[in-house]
């Protein structure tokens, strides 16, 4: 059998090296137009930085042997052609037509089975001086070699424009570089896979870093003379800029597929069933150029990650080899550094779920992410995103300097199953307090919107607290006044929960009462003590003071 892969960054190689671990009597070439093959591109802004010294380091095994055309030839037993592009597929005749772009050399490689590995582009968004030399994208070696050039010639000044998860990575790369960074995010946040209270609180500590962060800011044009760059013009004035980096996004590269007349997907992607096989059954699409399916909502989705792209190629190379194995889809779980920030998500944001269709709860959740008289604990902040109806799990978000992967993890696990937060808040998670509290972050979480559910406790989140008159609601602090010292909330009145029973006559009975602390937790307190005593409208600040998106009064952001 012969099987030909297009594409030989992540998906393609894991597919042919499967395919010839379960049958080495398969002829496998793989073909790529680039020079560097089976490298990890979320590595690219920790080499920016120099946290990766050495960009060997990004195309090697974990013992340092190169996974060059060589390696893949003598260990794997695969033929791997760099340098060479795929131009056309002709599906009567079963060959891929190819060119050696280095020889002029015109290829004519035949298969049974084809692989379409051909991964994503990134956008490049069509404004006046896109195109000057020193604007980059970050997308390869070659991208990253190039602004490692610009930095080691004293460019200081950079423009990263778009604020998703690469942007992020690449602001902390161009900082710990001492470069002078801003991102500019057309939309009114970064970090679109979170919702918006999540990202306020990413956002807040990215400028405390020093980045300047533009949001409902959209580049109009990148304005130089020469070889320079003076500035990137926008609709909110003009920045200063020595180079700029876009980091826009990623659309599927299926130029190829189109062409051949295979499906594309509603979004963007190859169109593939569970096997990974296109709408022609002897070609497989794997990684970041094939669609895949939300695991929540049933739907088609594009989410580009090299976790996907490496388990689908695994999963076609199975069912090339003559065995059977299905890709059930995704629940886009991602992780990424902001700095000592961490910034995790998997499932349904909140937005996603209410488009969807559900009746959603959600809960804000501060806590340290071990026993908090350790000193080695840190903040974790958790949003969890549920069905009112079922009580099923649907979305977790994370961040903070806290240990926020592992309960994402557990979450995704979760929602995988199908199970609801009473399910979760019972799990039998280990604890042992340099690990985690007794009670875990993600129980507490769910135990909180057990409590939303059953009525017990009325939440209000910050978003709508804001948009409400000041005059309608009482904001009631239950916080110690050293604690009050330090920061407060704007427009709120300090009465420590151990005096509360003592001050009730203090509270006005005719306005709604939001009660906070710094978690929230005796906030909760506050809420059942005024409720025993006869106030009928008492709600909870959800995240309290830890998780408030907005101006404080005193302290640290």
């Amino acid at each position: 059998m012969k099987v030909v892969v297009v594409g030989a960054v992540a998906a393609g190689p894991k597919t042919a090296s499967k395919i010839i671990r379960l049958r080495p009597d398969t002829e496998v070439t793989v073909l790529d137009k680039g020079q560097f093959i089976s490298f990890a591109g979320c590595g690219l802004p920790y080499y920016l930085s120099d946290v990766v010294t050495d960009r060997k380091e990004l195309f090697s095994t974990p013992i340092g042997v190169p996974r060059d055309p060589a390696f893949f030839d003598k260990v794997k037993g695969v033929r791997v052609l760099t340098r060479t592009e795929a131009l056309r597929i002709d599906r009567k005749s079963r060959q891929v037509e190819a060119k050696n772009l280095q020889t002029g050399e015109s290829l004519s490689l035949p298969y049974d089975k084809l692989v379409l590995a051909t991964g994503a582009k990134p956008i490049i968004p069509p404004i006046p001086g896109i195109d000057h030399k020193k604007v980059f994208t970050l997308h390869s070696i070659e991208d990253c070699e190039a602004i490692r050039s610009v930095l080691a010639n004293g460019s200081k000044k950079a423009v990263i424009i778009g604020g998703g998860l690469i942007g992020v990575e690449t602001a902390e790369a161009l900082v710990q570089k001492n470069s002078s960074v801003t991102i500019v995010e057309m939309l009114p946040q970064i970090l679109p896979v979170l919702d918006w209270e999540m990202a306020k609180l990413v956002e807040l500590h990215i400028r405390s870093q020093g980045v300047d962060v533009r949001t409902e800011t959209r580049a109009l044009e990148i304005a130089g003379t020469g070889d320079e760059i003076r500035c990137v013009r926008t609709n909110n004035g003009e920045i200063p800029a020595e180079f700029v980096i876009l980091c826009v996004g990623v659309r599927p590269n299926v130029s190829l597929a189109k062409e051949a007349g295979l499906e594309i997907g509603g979004t963007g992607a190859i169109r593939v069933n569970r096997r990974m096989q296109t709408s022609d059954l002897d070609i497989y699409a794997v990684g970041d150029c094939a669609e895949s399916r939300n695991l929540v909502t049933g739907q088609p989705c594009y989410v580009p990650l090299g976790s996907t792209a490496n388990k689908q190629g695994r999963v076609a190379a199975l069912n090339i080899a003559g065995l059977e194995d299905m890709f059930p889809g995704v629940l886009g779980s991602t992780v990424c550094r902001a700095f000592d920030f961490t910034v995790a998500r998997t499932g349904l944001s909140e937005t996603q779920a209410r488009d969807a269709g559900y009746d959603v709860v959600t809960c804000l959740v501060p806590g340290p992410d071990r026993a908090h008289y350790m000193p080695t604990a840190k903040l974790l902040m958790l949003k969890l995103v549920v069905d009112r109806a079922t009580g099923r799990l649907l979305g977790a978000q994370a961040t903070g300097p806290g240990e926020a992967a592992k309960r994402i993890d557990v979450a995704a696990t979760a929602i995988t199953a199908g199970m609801t937060v009473d399910q979760v808040s019972k799990l039998d998670l280990s604890y042992a307090p340099p690990y985690a509290p007794a009670m875990d972050n993600l129980i507490t979480a769910s135990d909180v919107i057990r409590n939303k559910i059953s009525g017990t406790m009325v939440g209000i989140t910050p978003m709508e607290l804001r948009n409400k008159p000041a005059y309608s609601y009482f904001f009631l602090d239950v916080r110690s006044p050293g604690e009050v010292a330090k920061v407060a909330l704007p427009g709120a009145v300090n009465i420590p929960l151990g005096m509360l029973r003592d001050r009730v006559n203090e509270i006005p009975r005719d306005k709604e009462i939001v009660a906070f602390c710094q978690a929230s937790t005796r906030a909760y307190e506050a809420a059942l003590i005024l409720r025993a005593n006869g106030f009928d409208r008492v709600k909870v600040l959800d995240g309290g003071v830890a998780m408030w998106p907005y101006e404080k009064i005193g302290g640290k952001r």
